[in-house]
């Protein structure tokens, strides 16, 4: 049994516990959050205990793993002092502001013999793991290109306004579009070449539209949180391929195939009946912390997302940056 710490109480704090509820072999054992109405609210709907800090968390519980999900600019400190702690991480994205705290999180880890992962929850999303699968297997032919696409209105719920605050969030081009540079990397590998420019707004570069190429393919991405409060919030994506395409954008993802009926691939997913509840909402979220969870408790590497790749994804999006303020 994997005993877990929460540390950030908000909106993805909220969603991590929901998911740990449902995993057989983790506990929440704790949260901590500086203010302690929310540690309590949260702790109270999960039979975990409250803290008002990480240090007094890690004095009094004996976790095997801390769930970082604070603002941006406090990734790189907490994750430190919990690994220090001896504990493994799991941290929120992106992984942090710069280069030089990404690799004070990995010397940490590494120093400690702990586990770190950075939650990028897209290379777990079930319809992007379905687009892995085919590019991978060359069921469609070789890629041709891909464009994705993250759009939303302005986010209004973060702790004192911190993810409309460039200076703590790195604004949309770092805090939302980095989804997606992360995925195409994890995708098609290093870009050849990158091309990027940017809408600034009165809360920094808030969004991003990307041209990368990786031999032959082009891949075109946009991410941008600069619409209005009732706009709908969409993540969509469509790739061609040599023999067919796919498209995932607002229905069921759906496989063309050259010379057959479109058809939509099965897609995994968790019923009320699996896990007496309904964890549907969860996305991503579910599939990334159980992948997590699950190596921990067999001792196995990680995979799918590893430290290194997440400072990748990290540099390349601060490289995006660069050149959409023309730096």
């Amino acid at each position: 049994m994997i005993k877990v710490g929460i540390l950030g109480c908000g909106f993805m704090g909220k969603m991590h516990a929901n998911v740990y509820d449902t995993l057989p072999n983790a506990q929440l054992v704790a949260v901590a959050d500086i203010r302690p109405e929310a540690a309590s609210e949260l702790a109270g709907q999960h039979s975990a205990k409250a803290y008002d800090s990480l240090a007094r968390m890690l004095a009094a519980e004996k976790l095997d793993m801390v769930d970082i999900c604070l603002p941006t600019y406090l990734h790189a400190d907490a994750a430190v002092e919990a690994t220090k702690a001896g504990c493994s991480v799991l941290c929120e994205k992106p992984m942090a502001m710069n280069l030089e705290e990404a690799d004070r999180m990995i010397e940490a880890a590494r120093s400690s013999g702990v586990q770190l992962m950075i939650a990028h929850c897209i290379r777990f999303w079930p319809e992007y793991m379905v687009l892995k699968d085919y590019v991978d297997n060359k069921k469609l032919g070789p890629m041709l290109s891909i464009n994705l696409t993250r759009v939303s209105p302005l986010p209004g719920w973060g702790w004192e306004d911190w993810n409309i605050d460039e200076a703590r969030s790195g604004a949309a081009a770092l805090d939302l579009h980095i989804h997606d540079t992360d995925f195409i990397l994890y995708l098609l590998g290093q870009p050849d070449t990158i091309y990027a420019r940017g809408v600034v707004s009165a809360h920094g570069l808030n969004h991003m539209y990307t041209t990368m190429t990786f031999g032959k393919v082009v891949a075109h991405l946009e991410g941008g949180w600069d619409f209005p409060a009732d706009f709908p919030f969409k993540m969509a994506f469509r790739a061609a391929f040599e023999n067919g395409a796919i498209l995932w954008d607002g229905g069921p993802l759906t496989v063309y195939e050259n010379g057959k009926e479109p058809f939509q691939p099965k897609i995994e997913t968790i019923s009320a009946a699996d896990l007496g509840g309904n964890i549907s909402d969860m996305g991503g979220y579910y599939w990334e912390i159980k992948y997590f969870v699950d190596c921990l408790e067999s001792g196995q590497p990680l995979k799918t997302v590893t430290p290194e790749s997440s400072r990748q994804s990290l540099a390349v999006s601060l490289q995006e940056i660069a050149q959409a303020k023309g730096v």
